[in-house]
């Protein structure tokens, strides 16, 4: 389904149908401009004009509706009586960008009457509908600036990205292997809020669930995709045999098969594990773990669900780039160079590597399972 955003243009039919006719045509020219010479990801589509209490409201009513709209871009290009926008605005349940903008970029001195004032009242228009956005209380986005100003345009884009994320947040479900961490506070929460207030789904299932699937992999699929390791990643397997390093890091292949296959058919974007839950399990999930979030999969450990949903909208905002699951682990005091030093203890995302990763097995003190298999960088 192709993703657009609404162009909805803010007047009143007190002006004439000449008046309005201007209004329209400035408005085509507006979003002819931005489809053709912007470098938004989305296509911007206009609207009729918003001239009544009734018109607005089924715009916005239909906006809701419509899978396929972000949301909306509102400019009031003459003067646009707040009180009609109240009930359509108390409906918004989508993303709201008000471009404080004006047709012309600057006033023409020469020329200048009162058709020109009548027609180009957005400095009185928009100050009208910000009040009103203000007494809703609603969360919209303000830009301000003529709307062919390179700043303006990278604003837009940008709030555009937010709202693509936005809608991505609503639909967000996190698979949770194992329980929270026992006796950790900020790992717990109210997950019927979460789904509440910011659309996150989030479903617990036993590690025995990741188990069977993983006891359902064939030898010839790892094998593959340990070939694939050795294109991607360099080997050092300091002082183990190579037949123990193959068997640990072909365990983690084993993990990371079953955890795709599960989370692909489920529909989870994001998941979570616990090293106090590994019944059945030889290794912790550490270099299965990196490597899905490489591929754009939000993870958190201890069972932490709020961080494993908020790492994947990260990384849908930021195109998975230099973005990941860290915690807070040691303080850097000195005077001036203060600083937190972020690390975890094994499943530390790839996307911030500056170097070729390389796998490792090393000891891991927690989880009393096998020595895993990570990437290290």
């Amino acid at each position: 389904m192709n993703k657009e955003f609404w162009f909805i243009v803010g007047s009143v039919d007190f002006y004439g149908k000449e008046t309005l006719a201007e209004v329209h045509k400035h408005a085509e020219k507006m979003v002819k401009y931005w489809n053709e010479n912007s470098d938004f990801k989305y296509p911007i589509v206009l609207k009729e004009l918003g001239l009544n209490s009734e018109t607005i409201e089924n715009l916005i009513g239909e906006m809701n509706y419509r899978k396929n709209v972000l949301g909306c871009i509102v400019w009031m290009h003459t003067f646009s009586p707040a009180k009609a926008w109240i009930h359509g605005l108390k409906k918004l349940q989508k993303p709201m960008l008000h471009l404080a903008t004006q047709f012309n970029e600057e006033i023409p001195w020469e020329t200048i009457d009162m058709d020109f004032m009548n027609l180009n009242q957005s400095a009185h228009g928009d100050r009208e509908f910000g009040y009103i956005c203000k007494r809703l209380q609603l969360n919209n986005k303000t830009v301000v600036g003529f709307w062919q100003d390179p700043r303006v345009l990278a604003q837009i884009d940008e709030w555009m990205n937010l709202a693509k994320t936005y809608e991505i947040s609503q639909k967000v479900r996190v698979a949770r292997f194992g329980d929270n961490m026992r006796n950790v506070a900020d790992t717990e929460g109210d997950k019927v809020a979460a789904e509440i207030q910011f659309g996150w789904v989030v479903d617990y299932y036993g590690i025995g669930d990741l188990v069977h699937v993983m006891e359902q992999v064939s030898a010839s699929e790892v094998d593959r995709v340990y070939e694939k390791y050795q294109t991607l990643y360099s080997f050092d397997q300091q002082s183990h045999s190579l037949e123990y390093f193959e068997k640990q890091v072909k365990e983690q292949v084993k993990m990371e098969i079953a955890l795709k296959k599960f989370l692909t058919d489920h529909n989870y974007q994001a998941f979570t594990t616990n090293f106090e839950d590994l019944h059945g399990m030889k290794q912790l999930p550490g270099l299965a773990v990196q490597r899905l979030m490489a591929e754009g999969y939000g993870f958190a450990g201890e069972g932490d669900w709020k961080t494993a949903a908020l790492d994947y909208i990260f990384k849908v905002l930021a195109e998975n780039e230099k973005t990941g699951f860290m915690e807070d682990y040691t303080y850097n005091l000195k005077s001036g160079h203060e600083y937190i030093m972020g690390a975890h203890m094994l499943e530390v995302d790839p996307c911030l590597a500056e170097a070729r990763p390389k796998i490792v097995v090393a000891p891991l003190g927690i989880g009393n399972k096998e020595d895993p298999a990570r990437l290290v960088f």
